[in-house]
């Protein structure tokens, strides 16, 4: 028969107490320990210490997984931003857009209120009419505008923008009018100097910055910077609108007449749209207005129709 060996089958020297003794001395011990915890403060200098001895280590076990986590952060903030600049861009050159149609229709605003402002006492009405097309010919300084006949338009209308004189229409269509401009060399407009009044003619030159005063006598009363305006002769323009600035003068002793370049006031060039205005031609003279009151006083009653 068999011996009977121990359940046990450690060496002796392995074995320990049993597991109810272990069981209380750790109870016990974890009594003691949170006893001298709560009591004396001892135990958090040794957790410091503990967590310091134990930081390396868990920095190298939560490095790998932090240096992923900080490098999807980057390329997705980098991926971000570069959609966030490609968005501010698109915006940024729609308001761009916006802000030049709103600098325009600004500017197209002020000039046609100071064009507005400009003939408002002497012109009956006026109407805004924008140049469809120029005229390549540099010897035709002629532009095509989009009012007509069914606008009101009549040859020989006058045509004038914020500036001063434009010049006027010499063809009539049922949507469309052309106008010269007072710089082709086949128009000429009446005016005087503003400042002395002397009167002369202007005629173009077949170049929008220029206009030419070419009958003015040598002793004629005129400088450079003087304003040269509308006469009123001729019955197209009324008297005192801006034509024209002095720009040079040269006197030859050996030639009766002057030579004066002016500058067109107008924007020759530059217009965008222009005002056809139809003014007042109806004029009265002072002295034949003062004339005829005393003359309508002083006449006397008719006799009376019948007798006694």
């Amino acid at each position: 028969m068999p011996p009977i060996q121990d359940q046990d089958s450690r060496p002796l020297l392995l074995r320990g107490p049993s597991l109810g003794l272990r069981l209380a001395v750790f109870a016990l011990l974890s009594v003691v320990l949170m006893v001298a915890d709560q009591r004396q403060q001892y135990m958090p200098v040794v957790r410091s210490a503990l967590a310091a001895a134990a930081y390396p280590l868990v920095w190298l076990v939560d490095a790998p997984f932090a240096a992923f986590a900080t490098a999807r952060e980057a390329l997705r903030t980098r991926a971000a931003l570069e959609a966030e600049n490609a968005r501010l861009e698109a915006d940024n050159l729609a308001l761009s857009l916006k802000l030049m149609r709103f600098y325009a229709l600004e500017k197209e605003n002020t000039r046609l209120r100071a064009a507005r402002a400009g003939s408002a006492r002497v012109a009956e009405r006026f109407v805004v009419a924008e140049i469809l097309s120029v005229d390549l010919d540099p010897f035709r300084q002629r532009v095509l505008v989009d009012k007509g006949s069914s606008d009101g338009v009549h040859v020989a209308q006058a045509a004038l923008d914020a500036r001063g004189i434009f010049g006027q229409v010499t063809r009539v269509g049922p949507v469309t009018a052309e106008i010269i401009m007072i710089s082709d060399p086949d128009h000429s407009i009446p005016v005087q100097v503003n400042r002395t009044g002397v009167r002369t003619i202007a005629v173009g030159t077949g170049r929008p910055a220029e206009l030419r005063l070419p009958y003015l006598p040598r002793n004629a009363d005129v400088e450079a910077g003087d304003l040269i305006v509308t006469s009123g002769l001729g019955g197209v323009f009324p008297p005192g609108y801006p034509v024209a600035t002095v720009a040079r003068i040269r006197r030859d002793p050996a030639e009766p007449l002057l030579a004066v370049d002016a500058v067109p006031t107008a924007e020759l060039d530059r217009d965008p749209e222009i005002l056809l205005v139809w003014f007042d031609n109806r004029i009265v003279e002072p002295a034949q207005e003062a004339a005829a009151v005393p003359a309508a006083a002083a006449e006397p009653p008719a006799a009376p129709v019948g007798g006694d």
